[in-house]
């Protein structure tokens, strides 16, 4: 009787934070400007006093016109030499604070893919503890659309890397590390929330052996499929090396159900005691039905369709980042899961976790993100479009100027681009994330974001410039019109600019992968020169006239790699101090060893047969 009070009780209690989760989206998402002015107001009070404001004239005011006024827009170099001090003598840095008046407690590690250079962002007490409560309203919103999450588990694979200390003596993590390793995660294995019912043990998240982790958790989601509701991945990426790591050891899995924690006890792939144990109280009693269920759905289809779907039936959906440079592994997602719903909750950086997914159930092209307006204070840079400038007859750097000034949140336009600049609790003033956003809409009066492209990442050979969308939406045409027909994925894809060769040339180099071994031999030269032109066809304007008009850019080659290059890249970069949690492949490589690794892997190279189309410029009369 007493054990049905409980439980009567923790529903109660779940239900309620439910509704004021919801209740508190809708409260400042109606009033958003409100809560920005509130939230810029709280860190200029806070760090009045800091180095860094005094430096620039703030005197204490805390009002946003002058802010705007003496607070310049910057990005990472520009705080280098005030990050600097603090990486060096930490807290004590000097005699007053530099960038906040709260003590740093540690530096949270961007992932330097884009960039090239990992950057280390301030991380405080207090912006910890608006990320915890941002994490608290995901699944509230994905409970509205998904029901009956509550009655079962979530098989996430979650992974952390190891800290690094820098010279005065503060952590240095990744954000998805440092969100697995904070108190509020751990808290989450002991309490009731029906939503936080992982099949890993803590024990295999903070396993910092990343091939260790993936055994323990995966084989932990196996042995629990039937109770598994939705699976969870940090990235695309993930989902598809979570299933490469099952194709290579779903034998041993089957051992180790079949015979139980006696068969744990002595597995090689477990060696850290904490793990062995862990996994030993889940897999307390031998399951030889679900051992033998497994296998014949392991051998039942050589392409593996559907395999995920198959081997955790009731999963509901796949929660992972399938927006920007991870949506080429949507149909290899597609493939594995027999199409479950793909959900991408959140958009955030290294800097803070920023916006909500608000239909999360939506197509994955269609996905917009909700800016939280409690989480930072936050202005966007109109993206200018170059190309329409260029055929204007307006003055182009006064129009630029005019352009390139911040707006607000809750003044941005439906339809436009933004650069996200961030004012945060951890001492970043109008910080450049360098995310490109387009505003699909509003809830209230709170934008909605599509991301769009890394700003700066992109390839050039003369003055062209290719953005990381557009060099998305090349390869996703090629794709749409000749290799799935032909049955192949796309594994993984980065591209160099060459300029070594006269005239230089965009270099792409794929990893592919044959979902029908019949089809192998229909891959041939001509397949791969035709991607080349569709890919070369489907580049901007400026890219094909520089191709055909001028020839200062010679043509498109593709490269094949042999399969694993990619897993031997992220290797690579992890040797380096990359974070295996936060690792993404880049999209455009620079001369070095990592290329030379990516060469040293080529089975065979194609190019682009003749030249795209080039459309002339459109003809017109200067005003006299």
């Amino acid at each position: 009787m007493m054990n049905t009070i409980d439980d009567s009780v923790v529903t109660v209690d779940h239900e309620e934070n439910k509704r004021k989760a919801l209740e508190f989206i809708e409260e400042i998402t109606t009033n958003v400007d409100e809560f920005q002015t509130q939230v810029l107001s709280e860190i200029l009070s806070c760090n009045a006093q800091v180095e860094y404001l005094q430096r620039h004239g703030l005197n204490g005011h805390t009002d946003r016109e002058t802010f705007k006024k003496v607070i310049p827009v910057v990005c990472y170099e520009d705080l280098i030499p005030d990050i600097d001090p603090l990486i060096a003598y930490g807290n004590s840095s000097t005699t007053s604070p530099i960038l906040c008046s709260r003590l740093i407690t540690q530096f949270i590690t961007s992932s330097g893919t884009s960039s090239g250079v990992r950057q280390l962002i301030p991380m405080t007490q207090e912006q910890e503890e608006k990320l915890c409560h941002f994490q608290s309203l995901v699944m509230p919103v994905i409970s509205q659309h998904v029901p009956g999450l509550d009655k079962g588990k979530a098989m996430h694979l979650l992974f952390v890397a190891p800290d690094i200390t820098t010279p005065g003596g503060l952590i240095t993590s990744p954000l998805i590390s440092f969100f697995h390793k904070s108190s509020y995660f751990r808290k989450l294995f002991t309490s009731v929330d029906p939503y936080r019912n992982y099949t890993s043990p803590i024990e295999t998240i903070l396993c910092e052996d990343t091939h260790q982790s993936m055994y323990s958790q995966l084989l932990c989601g196996l042995y629990q499929n039937s109770q598994v509701l939705r699976l969870g991945f940090a990235f695309a990426s993930r989902f598809i090396e979570a299933v490469k790591f099952l194709q290579e050891h779903w034998i041993l899995f089957c051992d180790d159900i079949r015979n139980g924690n006696r068969a744990v006890l002595g597995n090689t792939k477990i060696t850290d005691p904490k793990v062995k144990k862990a996994v030993m109280n889940i897999l307390v009693k031998p399951n030889p039905e679900l051992a033998d269920f497994i296998e014949i759905e392991c051998r039942r289809d050589e392409s593996w369709k559907g395999i995920v779907s198959r081997l955790w039936p009731n999963a509901k959906y796949i929660d992972t980042v399938v927006t920007g440079t991870m949506s080429h592994h949507i149909p290899s997602i597609n493939f594995y899961s027999n199409g479950l719903p793909i959900v991408s909750r959140v958009y955030g950086c290294s800097e803070s976790l920023l916006g909500l997914n608000l239909t999360p159930l939506c197509k994955p092209n269609e996905v917009s993100y909700t800016f939280i307006p409690t989480m930072a204070y936050c202005e966007f840079l109109p993206i200018v479009d170059e190309h329409v400038q260029q055929n204007s007859y307006c003055n182009l750097e006064e129009e630029q100027h005019r352009h390139q000034e911040p707006v607000d949140l809750a003044d941005v336009k439906l339809g436009r681009e933004y650069e996200v600049v961030i004012t945060n609790y951890a001492g970043l003033y109008r910080y450049r994330v360098g995310d490109v956003l387009r505003v699909a809409g509003f809830k209230n009066n709170t934008p909605q974001f599509n991301y769009v492209y890394r700003k700066n990442a992109l390839l050039s050979i003369d003055n062209d410039k290719t953005t990381e969308v557009e060099l998305q939406d090349a390869i996703r045409n090629a794709f749409d019109q000749i290799m799935n027909k032909l049955n192949v994925s796309l594994v993984e894809y980065t591209s160099f600019a060459d300029t070594t060769t006269n005239p230089g040339h965009y270099v792409l180099y794929w990893e592919l992968q044959c979902n029908n071994i019949k089809n192998a031999s229909m891959i041939t030269l001509p397949v791969f020169e035709e991607c080349c032109f569709v890919m070369e066809e489907s580049l901007g304007n400026v890219y094909r006239m520089k191709r055909v008009n001028n020839k200062f850019i010679g043509p498109l080659e593709l490269k094949i790699v042999e399969t694993g290059t990619f897993d031997k890249l992220m290797d690579y970069a992890i040797k380096r101090g990359a974070s295996v949690s936060q690792y993404k492949t880049p999209r455009y490589m620079k001369l070095g060893p990592a290329l030379e690794l990516l060469n040293s892997k080529v089975l065979s190279n194609y190019f682009s047969p003749k030249c795209p189309t080039y459309e002339g410029q459109r003809s017109f009369t200067i005003p006299i």
